[in-house]
């Protein structure tokens, strides 16, 4: 079965834009495709860098995202946007996408959906992705047991899962998220999506794919 290899990050506002259609794309085509979300790494910073560096980008760019997407941004995010000066998140990709790969192997059929709802905690409820807390409410929500998981979220194997996401993600030369491809084969991929973009266009994008390949 093909696959859809999904590459996001859970701090891209355009990727939170992008997660109600990759959903409705994961439902539509259960049947037909396997579905892998791949984190990208987008903010490994050396250092910890403060929200200030970057507020000031995306207090406008957000916009952008409502207005093309139709998405909300909630008030709780967007507060440490525009006062930055009092926030004390310093964002990184790391541990997001270290849940991931601890969500993943519990429920990979259901890992669109985890990462859909690790962009909503952030960009719509404000949760800070770096505080352990951020993912309490979402071990309740699927039934997961605390004491692993934040037994994993500490450990050196799944950081280096999340490393190697990342490096997957540099192998496909993925420059922006959000990127989707199919792949067909262990050597064949497609790249369906690049940036935003709108159901229909996926879908037929996916179809033609698809057609494409029952026609080999």
């Amino acid at each position: 079965m093909p696959t859809i290899i999904y590459c996001y990050d859970a701090y891209c506002g355009w990727c939170y834009g992008f997660s109600p259609i990759i959903k409705s794309i994961a439902t539509l085509y259960a049947d037909r495709l396997t579905f892998e979300v791949l984190s990208g790494g987008m903010i490994l910073p050396e250092q910890p860098r403060h929200i200030g560096v970057m507020a000031g980008y995306i207090s406008e760019a957000y916009k952008s995202v409502e207005e093309l997407t139709g998405i909300r941004f909630g008030e709780d995010y967007l507060w440490h946007i525009f006062h930055p000066e009092e926030s004390d998140w310093y964002p990184n990709s790391e541990k997001p996408a270290i849940a991931l790969c601890i969500f993943k192997e519990i429920y990979p059929e259901q890992q669109v959906f985890f990462a859909s709802d690790l962009q909503y905690a952030l960009h719509f409820e404000g949760r800070d992705l770096c505080d352990n807390e951020a993912y309490r409410h979402l071990l309740v929500k699927y039934q997961i047991d605390e004491e692993d998981f934040y037994t994993k979220l500490a450990s050196e194997e799944y950081k280096e899962k999340a490393y190697y996401e990342f490096s997957l993600c540099r192998q496909l030369k993925v420059n922006g998220y959000p990127t989707v491809f199919m792949q067909v084969s262990e050597s064949k991929f497609y790249l369906v999506s690049r940036g935003y973009t709108e159901q229909n266009s996926l879908v037929q994008r996916i179809e033609a794919v698809l057609a494409d390949i029952n026609k080999n």
